[in-house]
C-alpha cells in the first residue's frame, strides 16, 4: 500500500474564527499520548511505517480512559482516545478536565463484556441480585453494566458494586473476590483465555464512538495543534493498513494483549469485520450519542448534575484534520 508521507503542509493553521498563522517548526514539538491498556497507537504507526513524525511523540499507558483523562486534567498528557463515558465524568473536575474533543474514532465494540468465572452458578444477569460485581468506574464498563442490569429488571443498588482496576478485576474474579466482572479489552481476553465466560455483551449497547481528546492547554500551542491534525491522519491510515494486513497486525498485537497468535488473528478479523477502526471529524451524530450517554448517567444518579456535552467539543481543527486524513490514506 502506498501512502503519501507529509506531502501536505499546514500553510495556514486556524487558531480562531478570524486568525491564522504560518505553520510552526514541528521539530520543536512533543506530543504526549495517553494509551489505554497498551501502546497500541505506537505499535500500529510503526507497523504501517508512519511513525516517522516531524515532531516527537511519547507514550504513557493507563488501564482505562478515565485514568488517561485524569492525567490530562493535571496537564501531564496532550492526547488520548477514550470512550464516550470518561469525558462526561472528567468534565465535572474543577478545571472541567482540561480537555476538548477534536475528532472521533469509530471502532469495534467487541470485548466489552460482563463475565463470570468458570463453573459459576450465575447463568443470567438477573442472577446477579445481591452479588459482588466488579467494574471500572467512569468507563464504558460503568455505563454498560448499568444498562445490562436495567434490561434484566435490576436496579443499580441491587448488586454489591466493587470499583476495581482491569488487572485487579481479573485477579478478584478468579480468586473469589467478586462474582462477576464488567470490563473491556485485554482484561476480558485474558480472563476468557483462563476459562471465564460471557454473561452479557455490550456489543449492541455501545455506539462504537471513541472521542479523540486533546488537552485544552495544548490546543493553545500552534505546534501541537498542527501535530494533533497530522497524528490523527497518520493513525487513521495506520489502522487501515492493519485492517488490510491482519496477519501482520495480529503478530504485533498478540504479545502485548496476552494472546496466542491464532487467537489474536481471529480477534483482529472479527473486530475489523464488525466495525473497522476509522478516525473522522466531529459530527452532530457523534455529539448526540454522547449526550444520550450523559443524560442516562444523570437520570440514573451516576452524575451529580446534568452535563451538556456540546461544551466538550472543539471543531477549530476540523479543516486541518480533514487535510491530514485525505493525505495519508492510500491513493
Amino acid at each position: 500500500m502506498k501512502i503519501r508521507t507529509l506531502g501536505w503542509v499546514f500553510t495556514l493553521l486556524t487558531l480562531g474564527a478570524q486568525s491564522a498563522i504560518a505553520a510552526p517548526d514541528l521539530s520543536k514539538t512533543t506530543l504526549s499520548v495517553a494509551s489505554t491498556g497498551w501502546k497500541v497507537e505506537q505499535a500500529v504507526l510503526k507497523l504501517a511505517k508512519l511513525d516517522d513524525t516531524p515532531y516527537r511523540v511519547t507514550y504513557q499507558t493507563f488501564q482505562g480512559g478515565a485514568l488517561g483523562l485524569e492525567a490530562m486534567a493535571a496537564n501531564k498528557v496532550d492526547f488520548a482516545v477514550t470512550s464516550e463515558i470518561p469525558p462526561v465524568f472528567a468534565s465535572l473536575a474543577a478545571n472541567k478536565g482540561n480537555f476538548k474533543i477534536i475528532a472521533i474514532q469509530n471502532s469495534t465494540t467487541l470485548h466489552q463484556e460482563l463475565i463470570v468465572p468458570p463453573n459459576s452458578p450465575i447463568k443470567s444477569v438477573a442472577d446477579l441480585k445481591g452479588k459482588r460485581v466488579g467494574y471500572i468506574k467512569s468507563t464504558t464498563a460503568h455505563y454498560f453494566l448499568y444498562q445490562m442490569l436495567k434490561s434484566a429488571g435490576l436496579k443499580w443498588d441491587d448488586i454489591k458494586r466493587v470499583e476495581i482496576t482491569t488487572a485487579d478485576g481479573v485477579t478478584a474474579l478468579f480468586g473469589g473476590g467478586i462474582d462477576a466482572f464488567a470490563s473491556y479489552g485485554n482484561s476480558i481476553r485474558a480472563a476468557e483465555l483462563r476459562g471465564a465466560h460471557q454473561l452479557a455483551s455490550a456489543e449492541n449497547i455501545l455506539s462504537g464512538n471513541f472521542p479523540i481528546v486533546a488537552s485544552q492547554i495544548s490546543l493553545q500551542d500552534s505546534g501541537k495543534r498542527a501535530a494533533f491534525a497530522d497524528y490523527i491522519g497518520r493513525l487513521n491510515a495506520a489502522y487501515y493498513y492493519a485492517q488490510t494486513h491482519p496477519e501482520a497486525w495480529a503478530k504485533v498485537s498478540a504479545a502485548p494483549t496476552g494472546r496466542p497468535y491464532d487467537v489474536a488473528l481471529a480477534d483482529t478479523k472479527a473486530e475489523f469485520a464488525q466495525r473497522p477502526t476509522r478516525d473522522t471529524t466531529v459530527s452532530p451524530e457523534a455529539r448526540k450519542t454522547q449526550q444520550d450517554v450523559a443524560d442516562t448517567l444523570y437520570a440514573t444518579g451516576l452524575l451529580e448534575k446534568p452535563v451538556d456535552v456540546a461544551t466538550f467539543y472543539d471543531t477549530s481543527l476540523t479543516d486541518g484534520i480533514n487535510q491530514a486524513l485525505a493525505s495519508y490514506l492510500p491513493k
